[in-house]
């Protein structure tokens, strides 16, 4: 180890020590540090946690009564496309938001879209007669490392229930569609952050669906830190880069389809920060919209806040989802530890 790295793994786990503190913010956040801090977006979440089947739902329930008839300003960056969503074409044809969103575990993608389209269908009873038919928005991650995917244990019932407990307050780490998710070969899951943009008069929130990275990877404060941690872990299982993330960004900047979508690009820039290279076999996607119905893009030279404010929140909404998950132990026996003990017991054993 050379002498800075030594010092660098030092500050950060002296911090760690007395103050429980990982990650700098480049901007500042907003009330909550959280998706909500958008006027009218709320989340919820359906967990199941029961032996081998360690899964569950999240749903993002942006304002308004019915999206069919009002939709919303949206855009997306597709990072690495090994990833099986639903409703992302459309939204990059049309740039639009026509449902909640929907996040669950791979093999669970029909099931969310079937709930989508009967909650579309009640508020439209018309939909796909006199109607045109809706574009319900579900995207994935595969948990089959901790949850038995094959069980194909989340319901409709599920999805709904997720949808109704929607709130501005919610949990976050391994819980709803984060229960079975891996990040940096620890345990990962829900996430969230958010930042303002005092330019635009606006603020910018990030929840994250973290299962991506491989834990020699793993950066923290700019401290390529992975390789102290995995000797500490000989029993652990690896990680390929393989799992997946997304990012769901919502903002109350009156923005067109193609801003947002610049947005959601600037995802990337959060992820490499942590290491992420966009593995292979990892779906990394990012939606963004705006709760404003009707665009007023501003000049892009203003966007430049805003764009920097993608990727920290980004950054920093997956460290919550790593510093807010509990240990779960699911699928045939296999286990993630939380990065909070892995954290403490390297302290404990560089610090001694």
């Amino acid at each position: 180890m050379m002498a800075f790295q030594q010092a660098q793994l030092h500050a950060l786990l002296q911090r760690w020590r007395d103050h429980q503190q990982v990650g700098v913010p480049r901007m500042p956040s907003g009330p909550g540090n959280s998706l909500c801090d958008v006027p009218g977006v709320r989340v919820g979440h359906e967990t199941l946690a029961q032996g081998e089947v360690q899964t569950g739902v999240t749903a993002i329930v942006p304002p308004g009564d019915n999206l069919f008839t009002q939709p919303l300003p949206c855009g997306a960056a597709v990072l690495n496309g090994f990833a099986k969503p639903v409703g992302l074409v459309q939204v990059e044809e049309l740039g639009q938001l026509q449902t909640p969103i929907l996040l669950s575990n791979t093999l669970t993608v029909g099931t969310l879209f079937t709930t989508l389209v009967r909650d579309a269908i009640a508020k439209n009873p018309e939909l796909g007669r006199s109607l045109p038919t809706v574009n319900p928005l579900a995207l994935e991650c595969n948990d089959g490392w901790l949850n038995d995917i094959q069980a194909l244990a989340v319901t409709e019932a599920m999805a709904q229930a997720a949808l109704s407990k929607a709130d501005t307050h919610f949990a976050r780490g391994s819980v709803g569609a984060g229960r079975g998710m891996s990040c940096f070969g620890l345990k990962g899951g829900i996430g969230t952050a958010s930042r303002l943009i005092p330019e635009l008069n606006a603020t910018l929130g990030v929840l994250v669906l973290a299962n991506f990275g491989t834990l020699a990877s793993l950066t923290l404060d700019g401290l390529h830190i992975g390789p102290f941690i995995e000797p500490l872990l000989p029993e652990l299982a690896p990680q390929r880069d393989a799992g997946s993330i997304i990012i769901i960004m919502a903002t109350d900047a009156p923005l067109d389809a193609r801003q947002l979508g610049r947005i959601a690009k600037r995802a990337g820039a959060g992820l490499g920060r942590l290491g992420s290279y966009w593995g292979h076999g990892s779906g990394d996607i990012a939606v963004t919209f705006s709760t404003q119905p009707t665009p007023r893009p501003p000049e892009e030279a203003k966007m430049e806040a805003m764009l920097c404010a993608a990727s920290d929140a980004t950054e920093h909404a997956v460290l919550d989802a790593l510093l807010c998950a509990e240990a779960v132990t699911g699928f045939r026996g296999h286990h993630r530890p939380d990065l909070r003990q892995v954290l403490d017991r390297l302290a404990q054993h560089v610090l001694a």
